[in-house]
């Protein structure tokens, strides 16, 4: 017999009669008249050309087919019954689960720490993974579940859901007794002024193209390009290069490591989003993830600094 010739709902109904042994019980216990879980029955035995039940004192018992069926019939009603209950509740202080999600180096430090500490204190079954994926391929990643979210500068990336998280602003670090620092400029006269210094470029998808934007027709000022942050402090103390940092990286990665002057023009704001795919915003996995996230870093204000 195909399947298809099946109509499930019969199948509960042949589950009740089984547990309860009688077809009135069954009937109470579904919501059903007595005449439409009958009519079930014997619905069932002539697609599966069986008895199935035998009217005995006191109500009905199996036939061996039936018998044989009852096991089948009641886990792939439980697994049915579980996997509805767990699209409709999530439990995050017994769920297990990774999460996955895109992020740089900076975006690693800035966040994870805080994110970890939580999870580890009120759901302690979950996980992180996180990885750093082309800006190209982030939109596809999270349609197809590759990655859950992406966080971060990501004005390229089209068609997702997103919120905005928090906003920074870039702010050009140099070391301490800059010749440049001893001058007193007025904001709007320290990004003309900006073309007298060499800087050292972090080279990711965006940061050239911001780059120009912040300071445009100074790519020639570029005398060094990196792949991360982490050894740009060392080098701007010690040489005479500048480098132009979103401030919540300058306060991660520089200022606790030593003392620089800072030129603070009128640069634009980064908005920072949470993206996500469509194909998962009712996801409850995805929705709780979605709601502590925000509750973690939305709205943190940018930290301040002085400017020369």
């Amino acid at each position: 017999m195909h399947i298809g010739r099946l109509d499930l709902n019969l199948l509960r109904v042949f589950d009740a009669v089984y547990r309860t042994r009688s077809v009135s019980r069954a009937s109470e216990d579904l919501g059903l008249s007595q005449p439409a879980a009958s009519q079930a029955i014997a619905r069932l035995r002539l697609v599966l050309k069986d008895a199935l039940f035998v009217r005995v004192q006191g109500g009905v018992e199996p036939t061996p087919k039936a018998q044989r069926l009852a096991t089948a019939v009641r886990l792939a009603i439980s697994t049915l019954e579980n996997a509805l209950l767990e699209a409709e509740e999530f439990d995050a202080r017994y769920a297990r689960r990774t999460f996955r999600l895109h992020l740089t180096d900076t975006g690693e430090a800035l966040f994870l720490p805080r994110l970890v500490t939580e999870l580890a204190q009120i759901a302690p079954g979950m996980g992180i993974h996180s990885s750093a994926v082309p800006h190209d391929e982030i939109a596809a990643d999270l349609d197809n579940g590759r990655i859950d979210f992406a966080i971060g500068f990501l004005p390229m990336v089209a068609g997702t859901q997103s919120v905005e998280l928090m906003r920074d602003r870039y702010t050009v670090l140099l070391r301490q007794g800059h010749p440049f620092a001893t001058r007193v400029l007025a904001k709007e006269e320290a990004a003309t002024k900006l073309s007298e210094i060499d800087f050292v470029a972090v080279v990711r998808p965006h940061s050239e193209t911001m780059f120009g934007m912040l300071l445009p027709g100074m790519e020639q000022r570029v005398k060094l390009t990196a792949s991360h942050f982490l050894a740009l402090p060392d080098i701007v103390q010690g040489t005479d290069l500048g480098v132009v940092v979103p401030r919540r990286i300058a306060h991660r990665f520089f200022f606790p490591f030593g003392t620089y002057e800072t030129v603070d023009p009128e640069f634009p704001d980064i908005v920072v989003s949470l993206h996500w795919s469509k194909r998962f915003q009712h996801d409850p996995a995805h929705e709780w993830m979605r709601a502590l996230l925000m509750r973690l870093y939305a709205e943190a204000p940018a930290p301040s600094v002085s400017g020369v």
